[in-house]
């Protein structure tokens, strides 16, 4: 089996570009990081990939909005090369403020969606840096098998995902599979802070579009590869962790 290749960005205050790559080269795959400058320079560079990643961090720090300004570097100078990527068959992924840049260009939930989507401030006013649990819902998204559930940290102050339309808006997203994950209680009751650490609607934590080629999520997967990562007083040490099961069934699929 052939290790698919994947595009890791860079960009001024992205900052977690290394441990996506390791999260990629352990699951399997050849990850190389690439400068949102060399890309504009040459963006049929994407044709030599199968995954484009956007990591988390504070792009541009934020200064506009979370993943405005690299959302409107990627619009202007890469779009007709990313549209062909994802016409393909590439995948793209949004980690945190990745997510967001997704979000802003609509590539999630997508310009066929019948409702709008933005990420704002959260609930509390503040950053959230907390353990959560996410599940899968059942999607055409081709990254995660539904009902699959991941302990996942998050780091974010603008991580609620707010929808047009409110709870309204939220079931027409359900009805063209868009809402991929869920913020989840671990007791089974209806999440709330501090499960939904942003107060998102609908508890969204993922968004795909209508390829299910591209997915967004405000939780942390590469942050959880090793046992010892994760604060759960009755984890399995035994076990392989959220994180890496969520990246290695990426790479089985496009194997």
């Amino acid at each position: 089996m052939s290790k698919p290749r994947v595009l890791v960005l860079r960009a001024p205050g992205i900052n977690c570009d290394e441990e996506t790559s390791f999260a990629w080269e352990r699951a399997g795959a050849m990850p190389q990081r690439l400068h949102i400058g060399r890309l504009i320079e040459a963006p049929h560079a994407l044709d030599d990939y199968q995954i484009l990643t956007i990591p988390g961090g504070f792009s541009y720090g934020d200064d506009i909005a979370s993943g405005k300004v690299l959302a409107n570097q990627l619009i202007h100078h890469v779009g007709d090369a990313l549209r062909r990527f994802i016409d393909r068959g590439g995948r793209v992924l949004g980690i945190c403020n990745g997510f967001q840049v997704l979000v802003r260009m609509n590539l999630v939930p997508g310009p066929d969606c019948p409702v709008r989507v933005t990420l704002t401030h959260n609930d509390t006013g503040r950053y959230e840096d907390r353990w959560v649990r996410c599940r899968a819902e059942q999607t055409h998204c081709t990254f995660v098998d539904p009902d699959a559930e991941f302990d996942f940290p998050v780091a974010h102050g603008q991580g609620k995902v707010l929808v047009e339309g409110g709870e309204d808006g939220v079931a027409a997203l359900r009805r063209v599979g868009r809402i991929v994950l869920v913020y989840a209680s671990r007791s089974g009751s209806m999440p709330v802070y501090p499960d939904n650490p942003n107060g998102s609607i609908g508890n969204a934590a993922g968004l795909t579009d209508g390829t299910g080629r591209v997915l967004g999520l405000m939780p942390h997967p590469e942050r959880n590869l090793f046992t010892s990562q994760n604060p759960d007083p009755n984890r399995d040490f035994r076990a392989e962790t959220a994180g890496s099961r969520f990246f290695r069934r990426i790479v089985e699929r496009l194997g």
